[in-house]
Order: C-alpha cells, then structure tokens, then sequence
C-alpha cells in the first residue's frame, strides 16, 4: 500500500516513531520533498515503512502549509496543488483528517466518525476543468471501499455498538470566520451534521483525479450555538486544535488499517 494522508488542524505533524512501534513495525526511511506542480510547490513528507515485514509508503500533506509552517488560513489554501502533489506521489488512496464543528447531537466532541456526504453553497468552484465543460459524478463523493473498512476500525477501537451513527453530512463553510448561531441552525435545517472549512474541495478534486478518498473527522467542538452548557460560548482556533490532537489514537488507527 502506497497511503496518502492529508492532515489539518486535525493533523499537524506526522510523528511516526513511537506510533509505529506499537504496531510491530518501524520507519526505515523518511524524506522531505518539495513537489512541483502547475499550481505551486508543495511540500510532503515521504515514509518507507515496514510493518510486521511488510513494506508500505505513507505520503504525508500538511493542507495548512506555509512558508512558516502550519498557517495557511482556509480560504487562502492551493488545494489544486496540494491535490496535483498527492496524485503525483502515485498512491493508491488518500486519507483526510479533519477537525469539525458538531451540530448532530449524537456526534459529540471527541467522537471519531466519517463523511458520508457533502455540502457546498459557498458558490466558490473548485475544479482542474477551467477551460473546458467537464462535468464529474459525485452522487458517491468518498470512497466506499475505503469507508467500509475505516468504520468498521472505529467502531472498535471507540467501543460503538452497531447503531452508532459512523456516517455524517460535512457543510462546507468558507471561513475564516467560525459560523453564526443562526447559520449553524440554518445548516442544520439544511442537512448539516457538522461543519468545517476545507475538505470538501479536496473531495472534489479527488473525484476528478478519480483517486480513491476518504474523509475522517474528529468531532473537536459544538458548533455555535450547541454546546449543552454553554449555548453561548465563543469558539477559540487554538482551543479547537488542541481538542482535535488529542484524539488522534482511532486516526493512527485508521492510518494502520489502511497500510495493513
């Protein structure tokens, strides 16, 4: 397997070593490359691994990279690059992680489920066809294969019984600022389970690329408004990415299923 991660707030960094040393397996080699592409350089980072002797590559996509790291805000992010770089790398599937805001009630902070669906009304297109009608099927956007196994991981590895609800609909914001109250109850009317900045236009250009890709999405916070003790708490960026690193073991485990 030739694994493509994208990571976010969600996932920062891709510390692999002591990861995977709990799984039985080591890094044998790790290399930084700048990956040229029509739109823009970018960088990944590039492991050989080998689990239980077992060779696998993991090709790792910071989505929020910059010239001073981790601090590209949403809307300024080259997701045409950063998809053009991931394809370019020849992997076999792209793992997304993401940090979203909960308004289904039953996905609350510190849950780990999927996307199952999207929504986009941000009227921004996000596409590689600028030039010519070309228009991509997305009635299926993630990847079923991938999906089918990544649930089965986390209802594991998170103790869910079979009628947990594993699938969710993620509403694409534009950002950068965090949702209103009114807009979170809005989306919610609308078919919104959560809601987050980015992964949606890489679900998009995945589809176009016809690679397969799938979206895990940790549960890092209420969204406006729904937060059981505090319907009027101000949501916080660095509060978010905190919540969201911290629960990153049913993430490594996802990340190990799709290598194995």
């Amino acid at each position: 397997m030739r694994l493509g991660v994208i990571g976010g707030t969600g996932l920062i960094n891709m510390d692999l070593t002591k990861r995977i040393a709990d799984v039985g397996g080591e890094v044998i080699r790790t290399d930084d490359v700048q990956v040229d592409t029509p739109f823009g350089s970018v960088p990944v980072r590039c492991f050989s691994l080998e689990i239980q002797g077992v060779s696998h590559e993991l090709i790792f996509l910071q989505r929020h990279h910059s010239n001073t790291g981790h601090g590209c805000p949403p809307h300024m992010i080259n997701h045409k690059a950063n998809m053009t770089a991931i394809s370019q790398s020849n992997v076999d599937a792209v793992l997304s992680v993401c940090s979203v805001g909960a308004i289904a009630s039953t996905f609350a902070p510190g849950k780990v489920a999927l996307a199952q669906q999207y929504i986009d009304f941000t009227g921004v297109a996000t596409t590689f066809h600028d030039d010519e009608s070309t228009f991509t099927s997305v009635t299926v956007p993630f990847d079923e294969g991938m999906n089918s196994v990544l649930e089965s991981v986390l209802r594991e590895v998170q103790n869910f019984e079979d009628d947990e609800t594993m699938g969710y609909t993620y509403w694409l914001t534009q950002g950068p600022q965090f949702e209103t109250v009114a807009e979170v109850d809005a989306i919610e009317r609308l078919g919104g389970d959560m809601v987050g900045m980015t992964m949606p236009r890489e679900a998009k250009l995945a589809r176009e690329l016809t690679m397969a890709y799938a979206a895990v999405c940790i549960s890092s916070n209420w969204a406006a408004g729904r937060d059981p003790a505090d319907a009027g708490k101000a949501l916080n960026h660095e509060d978010v990415s905190a919540q969201a690193n911290d629960r990153l073991e049913p993430v490594w485990a996802c990340i190990f299923a799709m290598l194995g």
